[in-house]
């Protein structure tokens, strides 16, 4: 016989009812809780343990990661790493303005992050050389998950997301350093990653499972609704009306009360601590501590000036947000995918518009107010932060390297030199990285590989790049072939 300990069910809204089987398959939580996020936290602690055989500089500092990704292939040259002395076809547009660095300078469309790049170190020598990598879809599948896929067409499109896919590295983190808070472990905002019609590729857990996906966070509204982080909706972690905290702990004891009359399942489970991992799923949603840290009104309304009243600045607000409150990976995508105009890194013409008045206010001001309130915070000390996108634009302008056409204001893919930033968790400030040749064209000292950027993360997180997992075939995979870079830390 079964009992169920508490009082009776006189104060939920449905008292007349007795206990049914759906009762019973609702065991874990409620219908919106069900045994999605139990099994979420026990999946993970599930997983294998990494591998401790690595160290050296860095090693373990990070707590948190946030990379802030700039889908479409910013250009270099008119951003973060101008030439001097070159022909008019490859210079930018945009005056060279110093920074806080002595020697190093940016365009003019980055005065505020010209202020702060003391904060941060810059690699100037990412490349790789092209196999199918040459359009966005394949390039940001590699620098996601740190492999390439076979299934690429001359163009470099991919074909839809697929449960074998190899997993975003966001995803084997909190695999391989699982959550103990009651706090959503990933979180991806505020957009999918995107080209043409293929969506969300290199964005999943892949042959890890659903365990290990990301919260998506969404908003409703298209790229041009710049107020669309006002619009936030995070239902399934909020209490509908019809129940209350009250509710959800009497589903707890009920499923006490079947566990004491199965002792054969407890003794069959009884090395998982399945108690544990529901009761950190109940915590997610009464302590209502998630929804809090996707308010971004409880910010002032000066904070939120600060960071840019458009979805990417709104975007590396929560992204602080969620860190405070214990979120182990963000993920940030530029809100605008390849293949499109307007604020879209994918310059193929009218760039000088489309950067000075659009894409390069967004993220300077955003960019420059994240970075300067980690570090004030003190949040940056233990939270690694990368920016990077899939490539950088063609030296010279009017040219094409992967098929498209390209205006005289246009700047194809370029896949063999561009730049990056890195910071905290004891990363340097005020570093550069590497150097990329007089026309920026390609690395000519310490050229860093996107998996090897990667590499960088795991290590951060005292992850051995090394470490094996095993695919859907259960086959054995390092999480990246690569070594981490480590003279990008202190």
């Amino acid at each position: 016989m079964i009992r169920i300990p508490g009082g009776t069910c006189s104060d939920l809204c449905d008292p007349q009812l007795k206990l049914t089987r759906r009762d019973l398959l609702r065991v874990g939580g409620a219908s919106m809780l069900g045994l999605t996020l139990g099994s979420l936290f026990k999946l993970q602690a599930f997983a294998g343990e990494a591998g401790n055989l690595a160290g050296g500089p860095g090693w373990g500092l990070a707590k948190n990661v946030v990379m802030i990704y700039l889908q479409g292939g910013p250009s270099h040259l008119d951003l973060w790493d101008p030439k001097d002395n070159v022909p008019d076809n490859i210079r930018s547009v945009f005056k060279p303005i110093p920074t806080k660095i002595p020697g190093v300078n940016f365009t003019e469309v980055l005065p505020e992050l010209a202020k702060v790049n003391d904060k941060f170190t810059m690699i100037r020598s990412m490349g790789y050389t092209p196999n199918g990598l040459f359009n966005h879809t394949a390039a940001i599948y590699q620098i996601m998950t740190g492999y390439t896929t076979d299934k690429v067409s001359p163009s470099g499109q991919l074909e839809p997301p697929d449960p074998k896919d190899f997993p975003n590295f966001g995803s084997e983190i909190i695999r391989l350093r699982p959550m103990t808070d009651p706090m959503l472990p990933f979180v991806m905002l505020p957009r999918p990653l995107q080209e043409s019609n293929v969506v969300g590729k290199g964005g999943s857990a892949g042959f890890l499972g659903k365990a290990f996906e990301p919260y998506r966070l969404f908003p409703e509204g298209d790229d041009m609704d710049m107020s669309k982080m006002d619009h936030i909706k995070v239902d399934d972690l909020k209490l509908p009306p019809e129940v209350f905290s009250l509710r959800l702990e009497r589903r707890a004891h009920l499923r006490e009360a079947i566990e004491a009359a199965t002792p054969d399942v407890e003794k069959a489970v009884e090395n998982y601590d399945l108690d544990d991992y529901y009761q950190r799923a109940l915590n997610l949603i009464i302590s209502g501590r998630a929804r809090k840290a996707f308010d971004l009104t409880q910010e002032s309304e000066t904070m939120r000036d600060r960071y840019g009243r458009n979805t990417f600045g709104q975007s590396c607000l929560l992204a602080r947000r969620l860190i405070e409150a214990g979120t182990r990976v963000v993920e940030v995508i530029w809100p605008k995918i390849a293949n499109s105009d307007y604020h879209s890194w994918d310059c193929h013409s009218d760039l000088t518009n489309r950067m000075k008045d659009r894409s390069a206010p967004m993220l300077d001001k955003g960019l420059a107010a994240f970075m300067a309130d980690m570090d004030a915070s003190g949040l940056l000390k233990e939270t690694l932060v990368v920016v990077i996108g899939e490539f950088g634009r063609s030296p010279k302008r009017g040219v094409s390297t992967s098929g498209n056409a390209n205006t005289e204001d246009g700047r194809d893919h370029w896949p063999y030199c561009y730049t990056s930033i890195i910071a905290g968790a004891g990363v340097k400030q005020g570093y550069v990285h590497g150097k990329s040749d007089k026309t920026g064209s390609s690395p000519t000292e310490d050229p860093v590989h996107p998996t090897e950027l990667l590499a960088t993360v795991y290590h951060a997180f005292g992850i051995d790049p090394d470490t094996i997992v095993y695919n859907q075939l259960k086959q054995p995979r390092e999480l990246v072939k690569a070594k981490p870079v480590t003279k990008l830390f202190s």
